[in-house]
């Protein structure tokens, strides 16, 4: 009986101690990881000479982006904002990988044009950025060119739509369309058919923090409004480009640029 015991007793320790570790691996799981640099580190990392020349180079292939559209097609550009951040890659875990475990630090970068229109020829506008992306796509730099939009189903329907020549693309019933998206850039603008409530481009997040490299905010000009471009223009369009993930240090010591 006293042998019984003693065994009982014994499993009971064992399988005590498999619940803590249970119940540390859990604790371990729902903690957030440790940050791979400290701030310090990051701030470091993020003002490299490599650093700087990658995020100068990514902000200018974005800029030209938002150019070619104000030099290709009726759109004035009234205002660019660009916002950059670097971030700590994660700590070590014990189970469940993150992609930015295997970094120090990894920086991206997006930028938002907006541009004035005269909204008694929206559908002259919309045919104008299809044709650039026409022959854009139809150009050397195929596909990657800077305005990927073009006269596809969808396109030749829109443009139909605003010069009164077709029904809604969306649908009969559907609100006026206001957005076409390709190949990372999303474009929007307000609506021109009138109806209640209007959808208008915002302004843009007044929240930002400019604190580089940590984050980074440009506006271009700093004075200038999405009010004060309506106003100017009477409609906006809003181009915003993708997320480039132009620079990142691994934590082997390795770097990566776009």
């Amino acid at each position: 009986m006293r042998a019984f015991a003693r065994r009982a007793a014994g499993s009971k320790s064992v399988w005590g101690s498999l619940a803590v570790v249970v119940l540390l691996a859990v604790s371990a799981c729902a903690t957030t990881p440790d940050r791979a640099v400290s701030d310090k580190q990051l701030r470091k990392l993020g003002e490299s000479g490599q650093a700087v020349q990658a995020r100068q180079r990514a902000e200018q292939q974005l800029r030209d982006v938002a150019q070619a559209y104000a030099d290709r097609t009726p759109l004035s550009l009234g205002l660019i904002v660009v916002h950059d951040v670097c971030v700590p890659g994660s700590g070590p875990r014990w189970f469940f990988q993150q992609k930015t475990d295997n970094y120090k630090i990894a920086c991206s970068m997006h930028v938002t044009a907006y541009y004035g229109a005269d909204p008694r020829h929206m559908a002259d506008t919309l045919d104008a950025i299809l044709t650039a992306g026409d022959h854009d796509r139809s150009g050397p730099a195929g596909s990657a060119s800077p305005i990927p939009f073009r006269h596809d189903d969808h396109g030749k329907r829109l443009v139909a739509y605003y010069r009164g020549h077709g029904p809604n693309p969306q649908g009969p019933n559907a609100p006026e369309p206001t957005m076409m998206a390709i190949s990372g850039q999303i474009l929007t603008w307000d609506t021109t058919r009138g109806g209640a409530p209007a959808r208008l481009v915002e302004e843009l997040y007044a929240d930002l923090v400019d604190d580089p490299p940590v984050s980074r905010v440009v506006r271009d000009p700093k004075t200038a409004t999405v009010a004060a471009i309506r106003k100017r223009y009477g409609l906006v369009f809003k181009l915003e480009l993708r997320y480039s993930h132009y620079y990142a240090v691994l934590k082997n010591g390795r770097t990566r640029t776009e």
